[in-house]
This record gives C-alpha cells, structure tokens and sequence, in this order.
C-alpha cells in the first residue's frame, strides 16, 4: 500500500514548464537545478563528492508523462554521493519533473514508441552530459541507468565513445531489433565494436526481471566480453524490475566503477 501511494505521489508531480518552450534565457533564469541543453531545459539535482574530476549521471527509465522522477532519484544520487564520494547528479529527462518538451516528447510518450533508440534522442542526451563536463570541468564521467535510462546508456557508449568513460547499467534492452521491425532504430549491439575497451562496464540483472529478463543481459554479456571489453555480471537475487539500480549489489559496482 505504501509504495502504491508514494508511486501515485511521483505521477501527480506534473510541472508547469512541461507544457512551454523554454528559452535558453529563461532556463537559466530558474537557478542552479536547471542546464539548457540539446534544445531542451533539464531539470536535475547535483550532491556534492571529493573527487571534483569525475562525476556520476544517474539517468531514470520510463514514468508516465509528468511523473515527479526526481523525487525518487534525488535520494539516490545523494547517497551515491556519500558512497563514492564522488559529485552525484539525478537528471530529469525531457517531460519529468520541471524538464521541458521543447523539442522532444517523454519517453513515456503514449504516440511515439522506443524513443529512446532514435538518433535525435541519442544527439540530446549526448548534448546534456557535454554540457554537465563543461559547467563542472570533470574529465571522467560514470553513467548510471536503469531500463530506458540504461539502454540508452550502453548505445550512448558506442556512438560517442569519448562520452562516457564506465557504465553502470540496470535492466535495459542491447537489441532493439528482437522486438520490433520499426527502421532507423540504433541500440548497443549495433556499435559495440566501437566501445572503448578502457571503459568499465557493469550490466545488472535481477533474477526475478520479467521486464528485462536475465537472458537479455547475460546474452549482451557474452558477446561483450567475446569483443574485450572491460564488462563484469552483477546478478541481484530475487530482485524484480522496478529500483534494481538501487539495491546493493549495484550501489557495490557503481562503488567499484568510481575507483
């Protein structure tokens, strides 16, 4: 019951700014918790580490439109930050919490499916970690993602190499070609030969993921190490979809990913 209504409190937390166009001007206006990026005003929350070179990204997966996203990963990242002692930030993806739609829609859009593995998607998000190393001038940038967030993340890998240096990534899909025949679609296994082999990666799985079952990521794995990267399994035992980039032995990987 308690989790019912804290998801129902997110969902309700429908902001204002998701229905306008907002300026470049007017984003940064709103103060310290908002970046302009990819044509887009990005609402998110930074905690502050020691390590004043590295940063860690915590991407969220798919909400319905308007959900209240960092209200549930702001307390994440904040204790990422006291775990890793590294500057943690939750964003807030284009139609969650006070981020705007400018130009994109949510990825939990009801008319426009897999977003996420859309070329304009990838160039947005590509845009906003560039602009986070830029504001704080960090060399070393850990992504963490779960779901949507996380597939993303492993595409974002092999399409900008330079990007991102280790992933963490929770629950995702690598081949979005299973599961549909839609063209113009990218997900990890079409650049992975382009993955930095210095990159750390850790693919988190729960064994009772029926979202993104266990095969899908022990299978991504088998053909990542069979390519050389630097890849380790973390499974979760008895762990469902929903929060498996928060339960510990994911925290325990990001810890070991931020050495």
């Amino acid at each position: 019951m308690l989790k019912k209504i804290f998801i129902s409190s997110l969902v309700v937390g429908i902001s204002l700014l998701n229905a306008q166009n907002i300026t470049k001007n007017e984003c940064e206006k709103l103060g310290n918790d908002f970046i302009y990026a990819g044509g887009e005003c990005i609402n998110y929350k930074k905690y502050s580490g020691e390590q004043k070179d590295k940063l860690n990204i915590v991407v969220h997966g798919t909400w319905d439109e308007g959900t209240n996203v960092l209200g549930r990963y702001a307390p994440f990242a904040e204790n990422l930050s006291f775990e890793t002692d590294v500057p943690t930030i939750a964003v807030a993806l284009p139609g969650y919490s006070k981020s705007s739609l400018n130009n994109l829609k949510s990825i939990g859009s009801k008319t426009e499916k897999n977003l996420v593995y859309k070329k304009e998607y990838l160039s947005f998000l590509s845009s906003l970690i560039t602009a986070f190393k830029s504001k704080y001038n960090v060399k070393t940038i850990t992504y963490i993602g779960h779901s949507a967030g996380c597939s993303i993340g492993a595409t974002l890998l092999g399409k900008y190499p330079s990007l991102i240096n280790n992933l963490l990534c929770a629950g995702g899909k690598y081949d979005i070609h299973k599961s549909t025949n839609e063209k113009d679609l990218i997900s990890a296994i079409d650049v992975i030969d382009n993955v930095d082999k210095n990159s750390k990666i850790a693919l988190v799985y729960g064994t009772k993921d029926t979202i993104s079952k266990p095969e899908v990521t022990k299978e991504f794995y088998k053909i990542a190490k069979e390519k050389g990267l630097n890849v380790k399994l973390i499974e979760v035992k008895d762990a469902v979809h929903l929060d498996l980039d928060m339960t510990q032995p994911s925290v325990n990987a990001i810890i070991e990913l931020d050495e």
